[in-house]
């Protein structure tokens, strides 16, 4: 059996040339390889094309290739979390590809395992797909999707053997596995090195035949983020948001899979209770999501896809990106429960991207909202300015066509009913004509005698 050499961080880093495509794993603060992409950015190396879900907070992930102007390049679902991206690329000094976070992880995948691409329903129509092709499989317009490759791959792992065998760490995996199979020349920043045998081979995520070098590195809470603790998960709560969320939790059926989106979405699993017997997925890798541990945060425990720290329920398990968004699109995810920018009257969804606004990202939002069974939507009824969001045509970049089942406002609730958009309660507080002068599309009435929703 080989033995991988171990190196240093700085050595590492000289081993990436100018001009590499580099694949770089992590979500959010988890399973980013900190000290690898630190010691590039003490380099001179530039002209890169960066891979990966975010080009990052400060200091986890490309945020200081970034600065440093040694970035030509950025393909991936996220830039939010990097306001220096954002205002690159709207500036044109960065060349960006956004990819829904699902494509990406199976981009990658495909890339890995020698296959050229793949058709997904994913992006269709939408300004995602541009000028793609588009072909009608099984009845349902595909997108295809080239596969993605990398000169060099940095991942993140817990433990490895001298063989270079990789064991991850609760939602640690998220792009990394894939990103391992799917470069050149991979190098893994590792907590722990042991001797070859104290990995179980059960035990071993990616086989150390991926693997080309392994660094040590001990991460600390300072090299995690500002979410790392459990207080970075502060919600911003009011009677109307949570009227919402209790809204939402009254369509979902024990037994059901469901993944929360951000915002609203997630002062749903507040109100979940083991009882209840509702299993959470989050996109980054993880089902059976419990609620927020009282203490601690992400070196203690699992993270979710909105970067908080949760705990784990009897019976949950981990797995990587790309695992993850095949249960969303296979269509094993009972209920999306997402936030939204604009709906219009053909169900046609709108909540990733304002034009002259920051760029808000792609994210998991266009797997999940053509992937899961039944899509719901919770957004406040109008902008603050009053601007109707449930309008008779989308004017905002889609997320996905014909694929919102339900909406949930602090107003009202509608539903497509024989796809017709129509309204079927009332919310706490609101009138038949709050709801009438401030929405735009046109929609059909089915109230009952008990028109406001009982929450």
């Amino acid at each position: 059996m080989k033995t991988v050499p171990i190196i240093s961080a700085d050595e590492a880093a000289a081993l990436i040339k100018s001009g590499d495509t580099l694949l770089v794993g992590g979500f959010g603060m988890t399973g980013n390889p900190v000290h690898l992409v630190h010691a590039l950015a003490e380099t001179q190396t530039r002209e890169l094309t960066f891979v990966g879900n975010n080009v990052g907070e400060a200091g986890l992930s490309g945020g200081r290739l970034l600065r440093n102007g040694q970035l030509k390049k950025a393909i991936g679902s996220f830039f939010t979390s990097n306001r220096e991206a954002v205002a690159a690329a709207q500036e044109g000094a960065l060349d960006v590809q956004l990819i829904p976070q699902g494509t990406l992880a199976e981009a990658l995948r495909a890339g890995g395992a020698g296959i050229g691409g793949f058709y997904t329903p994913t992006a269709a129509g939408t300004v995602i797909a541009g000028s793609a092709d588009v072909r009608v499989l099984n009845g349902q317009e595909m997108v295809f999707v080239p596969a993605l490759r990398g000169d060099v791959a940095l991942i993140r792992a817990w433990r490895a053997d001298t063989a270079g065998n990789l064991q991850y760490r609760l939602t640690e995996q998220n792009f990394n596995p894939a990103m391992a199979t799917a470069a050149t020349l991979v190098i893994a920043e590792v907590e722990e090195i042991v001797e070859v045998g104290e990995i179980a081979p059960e035990h071993v995520h990616t086989p150390g035949l991926y693997v080309d070098y392994l660094v040590q590195a001990t991460l600390t809470l300072a090299d995690l983020g500002s979410s790392a603790d459990v207080k970075g998960g502060a919600k911003r709560v009011d009677e109307a948001r949570m009227n919402m969320a209790r809204r939402a939790l009254q369509e979902l059926s024990p037994g059901d899979v469901v993944n929360l989106g951000i915002g609203i979405p997630t002062l749903v699993a507040d109100l979940i209770t083991p009882e209840m017997n509702i299993n959470l997925h989050t996109e980054n890798g993880m089902l059976g999501v419990g609620p927020a541990p009282e203490g601690g945060g992400a070196m203690d425990f699992p993270v979710n896809a909105g970067k908080i720290p949760v705990t784990a329920l009897p019976g949950a398990s981990y797995f990587d990106s790309a695992a993850s968004f095949g249960m969303i699109r296979g269509g094993h995810v009972d209920v999306a429960v997402m936030g939204g920018l604009q709906v219009d009257a053909a169900g046609n969804l709108a909540n990733w991207a304002v034009p002259g606004k920051p760029l808000l990202g792609v994210g998991g939002a266009m797997d999940l909202a053509s992937g899961a069974r039944r899509l719901i939507v919770t957004m406040t009824h109008t902008d603050p300015d009053g601007t109707p969001k449930i309008v008779e045509e989308c004017t905002l970049p889609l997320t996905a066509r014909g694929a919102v089942d339900m909406i949930i406002t602090n107003q009202a609730v509608f539903e497509f009913v024989d796809e017709q958009l129509t309204l079927t309660g009332l919310m706490p507080g609101a009138s038949l004509q709050d709801v009438r002068r401030s929405t735009e599309a046109h929609f059909a009435e089915r109230l009952t005698e008990q028109t406001v929703v009982e929450i």
